[in-house]
């Protein structure tokens, strides 16, 4: 009976380990059936932690984005860091290089720690070697656009109360405008020449070249901390006069580590094109290159007639998008050697749906990274899981991080709604929410510089209990079944008309999907005697091809609810852009649908026969009431 005994618990034994084998070989499927993301879920849990860890360390002991890069010098200090035209700069020449610079700003500005300096310059290595020099300074730099003139530009520099202005060569007569104002507030001025002849500007270039090579002290920045602002960046001001979001060194790690989590690797080429006076090329371009010790291609503006030409000349592995940069690529002729280049990744924020997919379909398998974040927030999200049209995926240990949440939003009263009680409420999955983040001591909101009310105006208190702040993102998004995040418009964007809320950025998707439109702009514009506001679309017609206002209503009628679809349709040679590929709208809804005052074609949606040519006749109709919409 032993030995039968023992023979049965060996068969036992066998079953038992061949049924946990097949389990455990089953279980992965199982999973991925039920979570097919489990394993890129599992992927960015080891990313967060390992982020999460080098963030405590650099809190506990202070070490900033320009120590990172001075490690970067010492461990390959002859790779290529920065590649821009036909001259190439190792990590080493870099840290040389604003070497120079800083000891030309320390004797002839007289900077100490703590000071700002204005930088008013466009994308060229001179950026990088100056931003680099006042951190070896412990200074400030704020990023001034370099589109802004005047008024615009007298504003944000007086916003970070800097006392230096430093100027590209190309941007003397800007500075000179306003030249007077500089003057009279004490202001020094330097200008990126070797000679200049105008009063109250000196020249710097000269007195770079005369200054040593050798390292500072690091006494010079021994007062920095974490806490400290590293940089000023201005908002794109969509909506009026840009303001300058304070971001401080905690701010500037965050973003670095956004190539991390997209799985930039250290022997990859990054292609910079967008302004690296805004944060997407700052901090996730240039900081992320620092961190990973990588080389950026850095071009001096976006070119979509020589963007894959670049790469290919510089063998470009990552490139980095905005706003409508990725639809710009997409409308250019076809070439058979479209899928010819080495590009592997795309990172950035602003791909519509359909471009996402004539992207992929045209320029070849590019894993695309979505995100969503702005300059000043306390909340961002990656698309790790490649969803076509999302940007981003919730992740548990990040909801454990940052306390976010969906809340309703009233977009006639443009305002959070609240319960009895006076708390917001979270909508469910699946709906449609303002994105709100708790304020606290991991998740900081920094504000505004100078500017108290509009800093306010981004906090909402009491939201789930009483006491309790949170940034107000003011941008509306929904979480779908899977846990990824759509982007589905801005608070000023999204109208209300005929008691319903209009979507513009919906809108606008199905108004592209028109055989002539290439690009469209859909917002509000208030009509006298109607409450809200009506729909109105600025299109930009594809070359060589006409407006056809019967098919653009069947379009409209067959894909829009009536209140949806555009009353009034302006065409324009080219749609008004921000600096960062941002539509503009406040200035078209100002400016309405009065022909009288708009050169551009004008078309009006009438009842069942189509879009017709706008006449004075009939927007006096519309003003005076007679013709109710």
């Amino acid at each position: 009976p032993l030995p039968i005994l023992s023979d049965i618990f060996l068969l036992i034994k066998e079953m038992l380990a061949y049924i946990l084998c097949t389990a455990l070989a089953v279980l992965p499927i199982l999973i991925y059936f039920r979570n097919p993301y489990f394993l890129k879920d599992l992927y960015c849990t080891f990313i967060s932690i390992y982020v999460g860890i080098r963030l405590s360390r650099i809190e506990k002991k202070f070490y900033s984005i320009l120590d990172r890069f001075l490690d970067k010098v010492a461990e390959h200090p002859h790779k290529k860091f920065i590649v821009y035209e036909e001259s190439s700069y190792t990590y080493s020449q870099a840290d040389r290089e604003s070497n120079k610079v800083a000891r030309a700003l320390l004797t002839h500005a007289h900077l100490k720690q703590g000071d700002t300096v204005a930088l008013f310059l466009g994308n060229e290595p001179w950026f990088v070697w100056m931003w680099l020099a006042l951190s070896k300074l412990g200074c400030t730099a704020s990023f001034l656009n370099v589109n802004i003139r005047s008024k615009s530009l007298l504003h944000c520099f007086s916003c970070c109360e800097a006392k230096v202005l430093i100027a590209g060569a190309d941007l003397q007569g800007a500075i000179e405008e306003v030249l007077p104002t500089l003057k009279q507030q004490g202001i020094l001025v330097f200008i990126l020449r070797e000679h200049c002849h105008v009063d109250c500007i000196e020249s710097l270039s000269d007195k770079i070249q005369m200054e040593s090579d050798e390292p500072l002290s690091r006494q010079l920045r021994a007062s920095i901390n974490i806490k400290s602002p590293a940089v000023y960046i201005y908002t794109s001001g969509t909506t009026g006069l840009p303001k300058a979001a304070v971001l401080k060194h905690k701010r500037v790690w965050r973003g670095s580590f956004l190539l991390t989590f997209a799985g930039v690797r250290s022997d990859d080429v990054i292609y910079i094109n967008l302004p690296l006076y805004h944060s997407a090329a700052f901090l996730i371009g240039l900081c992320g290159t620092i961190e990973r010790g990588t080389t950026v291609v850095l071009r001096s503006k976006f070119s979509a007639s020589n963007f894959w030409n670049d790469c290919r000349k510089y063998n470009v592995t990552v490139i980095q998008y905005i706003g409508e940069v990725m639809r710009y690529l997409c409308n250019t002729p076809k070439r058979d050697n479209d899928k010819d280049h080495k590009v592997r990744l795309a990172v950035g924020n602003g791909i519509r749906e359909d471009t996402w997919v004539e992207f992929l379909e045209r320029f070849g398998n590019i894993c695309i990274r979505e995100c969503y974040g702005a300059t000043e927030g306390n909340v961002g999200f990656i698309n790790y899981g490649g969803k076509v049209g999302a940007v981003g995926r919730e992740h548990f240990l990040y909801k454990m991080a940052c306390k976010y949440a969906l809340i309703r939003f009233d977009t006639e009263k443009e305002e959070p709604v609240r319960d009895s009680r006076g708390f917001c409420v979270e909508v469910p999955r699946g709906e449609t929410g303002l994105l709100v983040a708790k304020i606290g001591k991991r998740t900081p909101f920094s504000g505004y510089a100078k500017d108290k009310q509009q800093t306010d105006k981004k906090k909402l208190r009491d939201v789930f209990e009483k006491g309790d702040m949170y940034f107000n993102s003011g941008d509306l998004l929904k979480i779908d079944d899977e846990g990824f995040l759509f982007f589905q418009d801005r608070i000023g964007d999204t109208f209300r008309w005929k008691g319903e809320n209009v979507a513009t950025t919906e809108v606008a998707d199905h108004l592209l999907a028109v055989d002539f439109v290439e690009e469209a702009n859909v917002y509000g514009v208030k009509v006298p005697g109607h409450e809200g506001r009506i729909g109105m679309a600025a299109l930009k017609l594809k070359e060589n091809m006409d407006f056809d206002g019967k098919a653009l209503y069947q379009h409209v009628k067959n894909y829009l609810p009536s209140y949806a679809r555009p009353r009034f349709v302006r065409i324009q040679d080219a749609l008004v852009v921000t600096s960062t590929f941002k539509q503009m709208k406040v200035k078209l809804a100002e400016e309405g649908f009065n022909p009288a005052l708009i050169k551009d074609p004008l078309f009006y949606l009438e009842d069942n026969k189509g879009y017709i040519p706008m006449t004075q006749e009939l927007f006096n109709c519309i003003a005076e009431g007679r013709l109710r919409l």
